[in-house]
């Protein structure tokens, strides 16, 4: 396997883009990763999309060709796939790639994810497919009430609050205040968070990502064909993915993802570095419970202590490990089938020293993509 580095990355702003559309979105990305990467788009070799509903959003399928012919590649005729993973998208495109190049099949590969949902009335529903349909959905148990059952059940287990979720909630937009292309750009304070109105009990307002629309890109190349490209590569040290039963009720315990647990694990040891080692992380906080057990699952903390992190502010922008400085999908904005892509460029940004006035002292981070309720995990590592 060959070392792969990344030597570009891009990203739309997120929110409710009106004036865009999927297109659009998708080639400002596009275009701002290779002005990154400095490359002409003929010596890209393929493209990995991550999306995980285009033809509900926006009734449009095949879009691997809709992108691959608006972002000037069609005459070129290099293969553009399609990856979907509910809100694990992006990660999959991202892990895809990454094993295209280690691989040797290919030298230069984009890594991109994209979404569109806020043309339709219905985009909770539609994201929410991401869990068992039948056994859930159907029931009337979508993504809030799901991951409200997983909170209530963290709370009772291990004594977590509702002050500990919105206190998560709090460190996420404080930092996207910081980050000229997140969705939300306003800090909030403790008491609006806890006063905000329930979603699915315990879950308030303040505790749900809102979904949005953007994409965002990474260039990744062969370590050897990166040297002609940057002076500062960020280099993936492992790219790992794991799968878990979709449904709650087949899990064995509701309060830990094993999917990210085992992927976490695998990525560690083909990484050759212990949670410990890791100066930051961006993690799915698509509810702030999954911050909180991804601080337990990914092993920065023993089970059930995740909330002690929080409190703290281990996980703030100057703590000991900061966690989502780009605002999170809390504050960034969740553009489900980008989110995993976007994570990726925060962390690039970060490790080459590129994050302006969210920048934190780091040398290896890490990236978690989840989908659904946990049912999809990828956690990338990369280091400088």
């Amino acid at each position: 396997m060959r070392r792969v580095a990344v030597i570009g990355v891009g990203c739309s702003k997120f929110g409710e883009l009106w004036e865009m559309g999927f297109r659009d979105i998708v080639i400002s990305a596009g275009v701002e990763a290779l002005e990154d990467a400095g490359l002409e788009g003929r010596e890209i070799e393929a493209v990995y999309a991550g999306n995980m509903s285009a033809g509900r959003y926006i009734g449009q399928e095949h879009i691997a060709s809709l992108i691959a012919d608006y972002s000037g590649l069609a005459d070129l005729h290099i293969p553009c796939i399609r990856v979907e993973a509910g809100d694990a998208s992006g990660g999959v495109a991202l892990r895809q790639a990454y094993m295209a190049v280690a691989s040797g099949m290919h030298d230069i590969v984009i890594a991109a994810g994209a979404e569109k949902v806020t043309d339709v009335p219905n985009a909770m529903e539609i994201l929410s497919s991401s869990a068992d349909v039948e056994w859930e959905v159907f029931n009337g148990a979508n993504l809030p009430a799901l991951y409200a059952m997983i909170a209530r059940a963290h709370m009772k287990r291990y004594g977590t609050k509702e002050e500990d979720l919105a206190m998560v909630s709090v460190k996420n937009h404080k930092n996207a205040t910081l980050n000229p292309k997140a969705m939300f750009k306003r800090e909030i304070s403790l008491e609006v968070a806890l006063n905000s109105p329930y979603i699915a009990e315990p879950l308030k307002l303040f505790d749900c990502a809102p979904i949005c629309d953007g994409a965002s890109v990474v260039i990744l190349a062969s370590e050897d064909v990166a040297k002609d490209y940057t002076d500062t590569p960020v280099y993936i040290k492992a790219c790992t993915q794991a799968s878990d039963y979709i449904a709650l009720n087949s899990r064995r315990d509701i309060t830990v993802m094993d999917a990210v647990v085992q992927a976490s694990r695998q990525a560690y040891k083909i990484a050759k570095i212990d949670p410990k080692d890791v100066d930051v992380a961006e993690v799915h906080d698509s509810f702030t419970i999954a911050e909180i057990m991804a601080y337990e699952d990914l092993g920065f903390v023993e089970k059930g202590k995740g909330a002690e992190l929080i409190r703290e502010g281990v996980t703030a922008l100057d703590g000991d490990l900061p966690v989502n400085p780009s605002g999170g999908l809390k504050a960034f904005g969740h553009a489900v089938g980008a989110t995993g892509v976007r994570q990726a460029v925060e962390i690039v940004l970060q490790l080459r020293g590129d994050a302006g006035k969210r920048q934190v002292d780091a040398e290896i981070g890490l990236s978690l993509n989840i989908g659904g309720t946990g049912g999809t995990a990828v956690v990338t590592i990369f280091s400088r």
